[in-house]
């Protein structure tokens, strides 16, 4: 019971602590997909040592369980958890606390997906309504929908047949590489999955808003994903033609308003495009791409510390 107290109190301090580290200096802004794998990689650490609290719990409080975890392990590493009989209401409490939360992440995601998949549905059957298919043409696959709208805009639909939307007063306001450079935005979006992220840090948020580490991943998320698809243009199109894209498709918005206190998200991403900071080196993003990876493994290593000592 001791390791999955020790447990417990590993992931509270990850939670608290992790998302005031990681918000910390410019840094994010100069890699957000090293960003996005770090924030990914404390979460599933968090995570993590909610799941070994709970096996460690159940395992002290019902034979069944702790049957099924040590059936192969000798007596000295029972002995080395101190799994007795003493204490069991105090673990199942826990293991059935920490069960229910898993129960209900489960459940959150279940919703944020359905609701998605609705909202996907209802979205497709306008937009079919709006531009029917021409005859001859198949469904599915990835398509470049133009939809009439004198407001410049464009954004991805994605699903299995992911799309990819631009309004004819983008294709009015925009030239050249900069309609390529939106395109490729978007693109890079589908490529990499966000919407997935985002499903995920939308439904730990939802259904653990008081965890600093969920909330500060979903505010995170929504902030990495547009400056790393931002990158994946700029890339094939250059950091100028990126930023005079995003400026063409939202100079008739407020976000570029003078009078605001401060900047919106809109325009640090265009100033980050206009002036960029240096990247790190490819070294230092690779040992930082390791230390993150070896994160989620630091439970493991708490919970599995007294077996391998008592074997040795």
């Amino acid at each position: 019971m001791v390791i999955a107290l020790t447990l417990l109190a590993l992931g509270g301090l990850t939670a608290a602590l992790a998302p005031r580290v990681l918000v910390r200096g410019s840094w994010p802004d100069r890699e957000p997909v090293l960003a996005l794998w770090v924030w990914q990689c404390v979460v599933a650490a968090v995570l993590m040592c909610c799941v070994l609290a709970m096996a460690l719990s159940g395992a002290a409080a019902w034979h069944r369980v702790r049957g099924q975890l040590f059936a192969p392990a000798p007596t000295s590493v029972l002995d080395a958890y101190a799994l007795h009989p003493d204490g069991q209401q105090w673990a199942a409490a826990v293991a059935l606390l920490l069960a229910a939360g898993g129960l209900w992440t489960a459940v959150m995601l279940v919703r944020e997906i359905a609701s998605a998949r609705a909202a996907r549905r209802r979205s497709r059957a306008a937009l079919l309504a709006r531009v029917p298919r021409l005859p001859g043409e198949e469904p599915g696959g990835e398509r470049l929908v133009v939809v009439e709208d004198d407001r410049p805009g464009a954004w991805l639909l994605p699903g299995p047949d992911r799309q990819v939307l631009i309004t004819s007063g983008a294709l009015r306001r925009l030239r050249g590489k900069q309609l390529d450079a939106v395109l490729a935005h978007e693109q890079g979006h589908a490529r990499a999955r966000h919407d997935w992220l985002l499903h995920c840090s939308g439904a730990l948020s939802r259904g653990f808003p008081q965890v600093p580490v969920f909330a500060g991943f979903h505010r995170e998320v929504h902030r990495l994903v547009e400056m790393a698809a931002d990158d994946s243009a700029s890339r094939r199109y250059g950091r100028m033609t990126t930023a005079l894209a995003l400026l063409g498709l939202n100079e008739d918005r407020d976000a570029f308003a003078p009078n605001r206190q401060l900047p919106s998200p809109l325009a640090r991403r265009v100033d980050r495009l206009i002036a960029p900071l240096p990247r790190f080196a490819g070294s230092r993003r690779l040992r930082l791409t390791a230390a993150a990876a070896l994160l989620p493994a630091v439970p493991l290593l708490v919970a599995f510390a007294p077996g391998i000592s008592s074997l040795g």
